[in-house]
């Protein structure tokens, strides 16, 4: 069972002074997590990809190329790539060039996306938005695969037998793909035995389960090794010493993030009754103390059959100290109660769903 945090690297105004962070300095902060991450013995860091006022990474893998050279053991990926609007050249080579400073720790999370504002900012039309992708992912995999590329689609200029460098140290490079429960993305990653991630961030986990079994049967359709596939989670979430401190620290500016998205997209208020209930042990919020995070995670793997967890955090702006505590419990107290469970359980004859 890997373990790991992701992050949109958010600059939102503080809830209780109104002053925004820059964004120089939320990524730096970030750089700083990621190190401790791997220092906590944590198995992944992610970094989203946005192009808004209030997000700072829209260059993740420059992020995680910083991150690389002050890092041993933790694997280092997007989350996600919005490769709809992305030139899959140009990604393979950030990506590959994070590979080779890490030492093979690189990976992509190839995605959609959420929010639209790269369409407009790098020429592209909403309208192709499936297309795009379809395209842009084809074209990913080709030269992951291949040091030389033929290929030709509708919207892209044609590449006749060129070389795409650097080539990576992984062969090859892992690419994920992220879904918010598209049950038509779920089967592409199956078909193509590529890895898949699930935004798990309402609702109840257990929703996802038959998700979880359409990617295996996809898998298995398509002839590929399930042994070697992930099937991982993003979900939202926040540790400390006690459950109601987290819950305290946390739901402020996570309803601030709620509230604003929400406006935008036609959703009702986010209250603290909502949050509480998202918080109970059949929620999408994986908020509390260590005990209390470390069981949802493990009733996460046993029932829908998760096998890489990433603890989304901070949703909003939080204290930089209170994110890092939150990665030290992640790593130092979360982690190894969830390892430990997971193994008993496995060793004693049990499957993933």
């Amino acid at each position: 069972m890997e373990i790991g945090i992701s992050t949109f690297v958010e600059t939102t105004p503080d809830v209780n002074t109104g002053e925004v962070i820059s964004h120089a300095q939320r990524i730096r902060e970030v750089v700083e997590e990621i190190v401790l991450a791997d220092q906590v013995g944590l198995d992944v860091f992610g970094v989203g990809e946005h192009h808004r006022e209030d997000f700072a990474a829209s260059s993740p893998a420059v992020i995680l190329a910083a991150a690389a050279s002050r890092t041993q053991q933790i694997r280092l990926t997007s989350a996600v790539t919005v490769l709809s609007s992305a030139d899959p050249v140009r990604v393979f080579q950030d990506f590959a060039t994070v590979d080779a400073i890490s030492n093979g720790r690189a990976e992509i999370m190839a995605g959609r996306g959420s929010f639209i504002e790269s369409f407009p900012l790098f020429g592209y039309d909403l309208k192709d938005y499936d297309e795009l992708f379809e395209e842009n992912l084809e074209l990913l995999l080709k030269i992951r695969d291949s040091e030389k590329v033929t290929w030709r689609g509708g919207h892209r200029p044609a590449i006749e037998n060129l070389g795409v460098y650097p080539r990576p140290i992984q062969n090859p490079l892992p690419v994920w793909i992220g879904s918010g429960g598209n049950s038509n993305s779920v089967m592409r990653a199956g078909l193509l035995g590529l890895p898949l991630v699930l935004a798990i961030i309402g609702g109840s986990p257990l929703q996802f389960e038959p998700l979880v079994r359409l990617y295996k049967r996809a898998v298995a359709h398509a002839g590929h090794d399930l042994s070697k596939l992930t099937v991982a989670s993003h979900s939202h979430g926040f540790i400390a010493e006690d459950t109601q401190t987290a819950a305290n620290k946390f739901f402020p500016s996570t309803q601030q993030v709620m509230n604003k998205l929400g406006k935008e997209r036609g959703w009702g208020p986010y209250t603290r009754s909502s949050f509480d209930a998202a918080r109970s042990f059949e929620g999408a919020l994986y908020v509390g103390d260590s005990k209390t995070v470390a069981d949802k995670i493990i009733h996460l793997r046993k029932n829908v059959g998760i096998t890489r967890f990433m603890l989304h955090l901070p949703v909003g702006t939080m204290p930089h100290e209170d994110v890092m505590r939150a990665i030290e419990l992640l790593g130092k107290e979360v982690a190894p109660i969830v390892r430990d469970e997971v193994s008993k359980w496995e060793n004693s004859g049990n499957e993933t769903v």
